[in-house]
């Protein structure tokens, strides 16, 4: 009995080294949880090309929209971990382990994770014609009369919406949360001044801000962003506020190490390239491509602690 298993757990290594060994010998599926023609769905298309030319095999987007990505990770982790299935996460993946009391998925371990692909900042802006010229204004007017002045979101518990639940507690103010079902709806309400401030991408605000319909108040971002240099980070007037929203690759837990290092260095080579960086920055993104997995496993964890403390600051109930 004893030989028999030594023998099947033998065999079992020996497939799982040669499977290592010729990956990919078949297509891979790149699941994205969000709608078509989003910015996940679009990084996706572009990573998908870039690796398919690197690993010298198709590599399909597929969308597994829903609960704001939950949908996709919950499948994706229970798949098996051979590298043919994978997946964008994006920053809302940190944000739902804080807002959901329980998930189908661990966040983290249920996850390989290969490498970030993009980082990118939000804007917090404002209409053009709004009474608010800076930060300053923002929060004074905030002191002076709690609950009055007003943000959008693209719904509860999205980066967005979190984004100005720190503001409220770094600045010391109470600020009115209008939350959206994602859409256009923020965007035009705040343009027509029945909501006053929004917390977006780089890609739905620079072009109302160079268009003068909106003003862009700071960045989330440390530093200036390289797409909104005039534009300074919001820490300059609340020290300590920052927001990074992230796109990252991963896979479901298990993977065969000769094939995560495969899959990783095909990610560099492509985040390495000039046109391929370029096309990530028409999304809003920088590439950031991660030195090995460990280390944007810690990232993502760092990303969850820090909603979490967030969310309970806040008292926002867990869904």
């Amino acid at each position: 009995m004893i030989r028999r298993i030594l023998q099947t757990l033998t065999l079992a290594a020996c497939t799982t080294l040669v499977a290592a060994q010729t990956f990919p010998d078949k297509p891979i599926t790149l699941v994205q949880g969000f709608a078509a023609g989003g910015n996940a769905d679009t990084i996706a298309r572009i990573v998908a090309q870039g690796l398919a030319r690197e690993l010298g095999q198709s590599v399909v987007v597929e969308a597994k929209t829903g609960a704001g990505g939950n949908v996709a990770s919950a499948a994706v982790a229970r798949t098996r971990a051979d590298g043919y299935t994978l997946i964008l996460l994006t920053g809302g993946h940190a944000v739902s382990a804080a807002m959901y009391k329980t998930l189908a998925f661990d966040p983290i371990e249920d996850f390989d994770w290969i490498s970030m692909i993009t980082r990118f900042p939000f804007v917090l802006a404002t209409a053009q014609d709004s009474p608010y010229k800076s930060i300053a204004d923002v929060v004074r007017a905030a002191k002076a009369a709690p609950g009055t002045v007003s943000f959008s979101s693209v719904g509860i518990g999205s980066t967005q919406h979190l984004s100005g639940e720190l503001m409220q507690a770094m600045a010391g103010v109470q600020l009115n949360h209008i939350p959206y079902r994602g859409g256009a709806a923020p965007l035009q309400d705040v343009l027509a001044r029945r909501v006053d401030l929004m917390f977006d991408s780089v890609t739905v605000t620079k072009a109302q801000v160079e268009g003068g319909k909106l003003r862009a108040l700071g960045v989330t971002s440390q530093e200036r962003s390289p797409f909104m240099p005039g534009v300074a980070p919001v820490r300059e007037s609340i020290p300590g506020f920052e927001v990074t929203s992230w796109t990252a690759l991963a896979a479901p837990k298990g993977l065969p190490a000769a094939v995560a290092e495969r899959l990783r260095a095909a990610s560099f080579k492509v985040l390495s390239d000039p046109a391929v960086a370029k096309q990530l920055e028409g999304t809003g993104g920088q590439t950031s491509p991660s030195i090995n997995g460990l280390e944007m496993k810690q990232y993502a964890q760092s990303q969850v602690g820090k909603w979490k403390q967030v969310v309970r600051d806040a008292n926002i109930p867990q869904q």
